[in-house]
């Protein structure tokens, strides 16, 4: 009998911890707009401009969200998190999604409770140092100081490559971004470790990139997502479809300029997709043409890695990994049907 009762109490209590965690959609469709985290000081992916305005790609993905919500991109609210802060923001409820270059890895969907969207970027660990360092190789850092995020997959993956190459380092854990940053380009570190895109975003915003220089060797694989807390699917669903969606878009040859005349396309793929049929988006809780939406106000998945970070911004990204899978690179998108 007790063991019975024991068992309804503890059914019970998870099932109210179920449903505390459920109705993400419900509780921002009532406030109005969509609370993200973000990092704040990565060039090309989320920091804010002169004038206070947002930008970068993990940015647009939120706004993207935002638009399949509420048809308005503008209806997000952006909180620029630390590394250590991110994973419990989500999961205190703090942020609604985050969006911060954040790499899936099995702890974080289990112990951590959190639930990784479709990669937004896929990226590798690097190492930038000084020109004048007279490195050319990581396997030339030995007895480096190393600038370094603490609570990252960063911090763990620079540890197993100077243990794997039998080298010495000596890390620079500084928690936030902004004063890492700050004191690698002091001099305070030989070098800085983090993700190559970040590399090269604080690269670009330097007072003088030609100083620096990003190493050749690529030590880990980081798959970058926008990430929610376990317990509510259908919010995992509406974020997990939204990045569905923009990479989708660019495979049909839909874009921000072309999505009206789409409306008229003979595809049945593409009228599914727009909403002229069907009703994936009411399947979603959401507008019909809630992926029309997203094109419109947002853009396709190319057209946002271009504005932001692409060959002609001051990072001068190539495509690569996140190529379409039709060119060569591993940007996928589920049928949406």
């Amino acid at each position: 009998m007790k063991c019975t009762k024991i068992l309804v109490v503890c059914l019970t209590a998870l099932s109210m911890a179920a449903v505390s965690m459920a109705g993400t959609l419900e509780k921002v469709q009532e406030r109005g707009f969509i609370k993200a985290g973000v990092n704040g000081d990565v060039f090309g992916f989320s920091m804010a401009n002169d004038k206070g305005q947002w930008e970068g790609l993990d940015v647009d993905t939120a706004r993207a969200v935002a638009v399949a919500v509420f048809n308005d991109a503008s209806k997000v609210k952006f909180t620029p998190l630390t590394a250590v802060q991110r994973l419990p923001a989500v999961q205190s409820g703090e942020v609604d999604v985050l969006c911060r270059n954040t790499t899936q890895t099995l702890t974080r969907e289990t112990k951590a409770a959190l639930n990784f969207a479709p990669v937004n970027y896929y990226d590798g660990q690097g190492f930038l140092v000084r020109t004048d360092l007279g490195v050319d190789s990581a396997k030339q850092l030995d007895g480096a100081t190393v600038c370094v995020l603490p609570g990252t997959t960063t911090e763990m993956n620079a540890a197993d490559f100077f243990r794997a190459n039998d080298m010495n380092w000596n890390p620079v854990v500084i928690e936030n971004t902004a004063e890492l940053n700050k004191a690698f380009f002091a001099g305070r570190c030989d070098c800085l470790t983090s993700d190559s895109s970040q590399l090269a975003g604080h690269r670009a915003s330097s007072s003088n990139p030609d100083k620096y220089k990003i190493l050749p060797e690529i030590i880990s694989k980081e798959p970058l997502c926008p990430v929610v807390r376990h317990g509510d699917d259908e919010w995992y669903d509406i974020v997990k479809w939204t990045m569905f969606a923009l990479i989708q878009a660019e495979e049909f040859g839909i874009n921000s300029d072309n999505v009206d005349a789409k409306l008229k396309s003979k595809n049945p793929g593409i009228q599914r997709f727009l909403g002229v049929t069907g009703d994936m988006g009411n399947q979603l809780g959401l507008d019909n043409k809630w992926a029309y939406n997203i094109v419109k106000r947002v853009g396709n998945y190319g057209e946002i890695f271009n504005r932001n970070i692409g060959p002609d911004t001051p990072l001068g990204l190539e495509r690569g990994l996140n190529a379409l899978w039709t060119e060569g690179g591993l940007m996928y998108a589920s049928p949406i049907r």
